[in-house]
């Protein structure tokens, strides 16, 4: 069983592979330097005349640190930045819940490294009214739910109701378990946890960081796959656990196994997901025939067959060209943009990466005698020492595909064609679509049409 922190919340967290992960590793060295002892935002406790508020810090001073140590000559461009990362909940105001910075007096606070995006967190429904039902059972001066909270408790009151005695029983022993902690302590941890909810079940009108654009979702091997909440040990409780970060190396490829196991899910707005359609729609409208009328006549609800004879033909025109750059897939899809893609990377000297992606393209449909016989040509070819036409892979696909040689199959270079497509996808194809030599193409076939 995977660990859990003393917020109930299993740590087992899938290591997400999206392009989002390089963006929160940039932001969190920043919050690392921001929280360095010596050359760091200084942080207080601001004494009042009833009460002390701990560990804070202003909006101004991330301002000033922000200009001072990162260059930033525009103190509107730190605020930009310093809201970036508050919508993302590295830090948060302490006197609402919206997740901006101010330049100005306004008191924020760091939030626990287990909190941040990074560790791929994405809680359930029974986690946040667990969380909203413990609230009810605290402070209430403190810790009063606001408008859109208490909305949100009655509607998961309504949707739990058969298990909503279990979840008040789990709300109640963290309660319980929190109420015997020092009250510094106390406060600060439930700031941090209001601020988690915040990012994950942000106030109506705020940016939710966390929605998945379909676009990006869809070209992600990945996806970022959904932790779920252990109910042992009294249930979800979001207490940041010091030990939780501790985990031998069993202990991680059993999470990992754990995570791979689980269903691929993901939260989206509606919104999103039909502007993602629309823009979809509107870029291959005039390639469906049976949206825009084809010239020549659509083959479906006619006896002329030209339309299909020019798929296949390899003659150019203005239509096939501009195709192409609408992304590799395409290019790789059509016989005569392969053709042109591979004329364009011998003139680089890069032809070698996509014969290897063909050829295990076509090892994947070869019958499964020729198999082993194929497998051992492609590799003498493409990645054995001293090969012809050697490919550059990581380490890691390298060593993948020389363990997968042990046993040879259809997908033994599963990985390092990944790669591969990844490089030309990421390096020769953008070069190839802003190339002189697609472009003449281009526009050869404007002149011609025109």
């Amino acid at each position: 069983m995977a660990r859990t922190n003393t917020f109930g919340l299993s740590n087992s967290g899938a290591l997400d592979e999206s392009p989002n992960m390089l963006v929160y590793r940039k932001m969190e060295d920043v919050v690392a330097q921001m929280q360095d002892e010596k050359n760091g935002i200084t942080i207080r406790t601001v004494k009042s005349f009833l009460s002390k508020t701990p560990s804070v810090f202003s909006g101004s001073d991330v301002v000033h640190w922000m200009v001072k140590k990162l260059s930033i000559e525009d103190q509107v461009e730190a605020v930009h930045l310093g809201s970036l990362m508050a919508a993302h909940g590295y830090f948060f105001p302490i006197s609402d819940h919206v997740l901006t910075l101010k330049n100005d007096g306004t008191f924020y606070r760091f939030q626990t490294p287990y909190f941040w995006p990074s560790n791929c967190w994405e809680p359930e429904n029974t986690d946040y009214a667990v969380y909203l039902c413990k609230r009810t059972m605290q402070n209430k001066d403190r810790l009063e739910l606001a408008d859109h909270e208490a909305e949100s408790l009655a509607r998961l009151q309504r949707d739990f109701a058969r298990k909503w005695e279990f979840i008040f029983m789990q709300a109640e022993a963290q309660a319980k378990v929190n109420r015997k902690r020092d009250k510094v302590e106390r406060k600060i941890l439930d700031s941090q946890e209001r601020a988690f909810w915040d990012v994950h079940r942000p106030v109506p009108g705020c940016v939710n960081t966390t929605e998945v654009d379909i676009k990006k979702s869809s070209r992600m091997k990945n996806p970022r796959k959904t932790r779920k909440s252990d109910t042992h040990n009294n249930g979800p409780n979001l207490t940041p656990d010091p030990e939780a970060y501790q985990l031998t190396k069993e202990e991680l490829h059993k999470q990992i196994k754990l995570c791979q196991a689980q269903l691929n899910r993901h939260r989206m707005k509606m919104s999103k997901v039909a502007e993602s359609l629309i823009g979809y729609t509107e870029q291959y409208v005039e390639y469906d025939p049976l949206l825009t009328s084809p010239d020549p006549s659509n083959p479906w609800i006619s006896d002329d067959t030209v339309m299909w004879e020019m798929a296949v033909s390899k003659d150019l025109n203005q239509k096939r060209v501009r195709r192409w750059g609408f992304g590799i897939h395409e290019v790789l899809k059509d016989p005569v943009g392969q053709e042109q893609f591979f004329r364009f990377l011998e003139s680089e000297f890069s032809s070698e990466n996509l014969r290897f992606w063909l050829a295990v393209q076509e090892l994947k449909n070869k019958p499964i005698r020729e198999v082993p016989v194929r497998v051992w040509e492609i590799w003498h070819e493409f990645l054995a020492a001293g090969a012809q036409s050697a490919i550059n892979v990581d380490s890691k696909s390298y060593a993948k595909t020389t363990q997968n040689l042990r046993d040879p199959g259809r997908y033994v270079f599963e990985d390092a064609q990944e790669h591969i497509f990844k490089l030309m996808k990421s390096d020769s194809y953008s070069r190839f679509i802003r190339s002189s030599y697609y472009q003449e193409m281009l526009q050869a076939e404007k002149k011609a049409s025109g």
